[in-house]
């Protein structure tokens, strides 16, 4: 049975959920991945968005949001992002409120850009219960390197104005988090950035596993990965960033809310196996498709290799149990995953 708790702890999320498992999925999805829009005012080197247009640039209708979220009216989670960033969407804080009006869990993770002060109290009045904000790196330097424009002193001053506002009208919704995505490049940073996100009065830093399909793009490319590959000056710094973040009062997880070093070793040959994403959770792109999880658009190219259904043509429930849903969760069962599975771990995001 999903309980509430588990919304708050992605490691339970994933493993009370399809415990039977089968090629038919016998409860509804309990959680919702909204791409709420593919447009973004960054050129991420880590993303594919940068590199190819994975759909035509769109932000996702009202009509098609309700129409999704209404044929799942008891849905416990719903995270509203993407490959693009969610604070462009004018309507983001009507489709907040909407799903707080059913006791949804809502989140999304955003590039921290457009975190002015003027936005500061209606984000906090929609109920948002987390904020995640993806900087990626402990430098200016280094940021633009990453993130393909100069934005990190801007996103550093007003998450930590919007950290002090929370504290000063006494709001402890959304939770705030710090995200650095980890790179043989900037791994050594994580020290610097536990230090930065305790100035900033962020409590949570998560560090994020790369991921590229086998081609690669920008800096997505197997020999930046720490994944199975980290040498001993990047134990060295993930293990300084754990001693720094206790005595900051700072939280330091990986992706998953495992401990950084375990989510960065494979734990099994058959890691894919372990996912229970194809019977908990549907993610919508902002044009309606339907893709079995978040990570899929970065480690497979062409969305037309592992779409599952188009939620302006179905019904979500049709497309839960299509042919193709039931396929795919055949083939993940196998020895033979689908594509964007065969290099994935359980815990690759929350």
């Amino acid at each position: 049975m999903f309980t509430t708790t588990a919304l708050k702890n992605p490691r339970r999320y994933f493993e009370e959920i399809g415990a039977d498992r089968s090629s038919i999925a016998e409860q509804p999805p309990v959680c919702l991945y909204l791409e709420v829009t593919n447009r973004c005012n960054l050129l991420c080197e880590t993303c594919p968005r940068t590199f190819e247009e994975l759909e035509p640039p769109a932000d996702m209708s009202w009509e098609l949001f309700t129409r999704i979220v209404d044929q799942v009216p008891d849905i416990a989670r719903v995270v509203m992002h993407g490959v693009g960033e969610p604070m462009l969407v004018k309507t983001l804080p009507d489709m907040i409120r909407y799903l707080k009006a059913r006791g949804t869990y809502v989140l999304f993770n955003t590039n921290g850009t457009l975190m002015q002060p003027k936005r500061f109290q209606e984000l906090i009045d929609t109920g948002l219960d987390e904020l995640r904000v993806s900087l990626d790196a402990a430098d200016r330097e280094s940021y633009a390197k990453i993130r393909g424009k100069d934005f990190f002193n801007r996103i550093v001053r007003d998450v930590g104005k919007f950290i002090a506002y929370q504290q000063q009208v006494g709001s402890t919704t959304p939770r705030v988090s710090l995200w650095l995505t980890g790179l043989k490049e900037t791994v050594d940073q994580l020290p610097e950035f536990v230090r930065l996100a305790a100035r900033m009065g962020v409590t949570e830093v998560h560090l994020q596993r790369l991921v590229f399909d086998e081609s690669g793009y920008g800096k997505a490319m197997a020999g930046n990965s720490l994944f199975e590959s980290m040498r001993d000056e990047e134990r060295q710094a993930i293990e300084a960033a754990q001693a720094l973040a206790a005595p900051l009062g700072v939280t330091l997880d990986a992706s998953g809310a495992t401990e950084p070093g375990l989510s960065l070793k494979r734990q099994d040959d058959r890691a894919w196996a372990a996912c229970r994403r194809p019977w908990s959770l549907m993610y919508f792109t902002a044009h309606g498709r339907a893709l079995p999880c978040c990570i899929a658009p970065f480690s497979v190219r062409g969305y037309s290799n592992y779409t599952l259904g188009d939620a302006t043509q179905q019904d979500l429930l049709d497309i839960w149990n299509s042919p193709a849903y039931r396929a795919f969760r055949t083939s993940l069962l196998s020895d033979a995953p689908p594509a964007p599975c065969q290099n994935c771990g359980m815990r690759w995001s929350l």
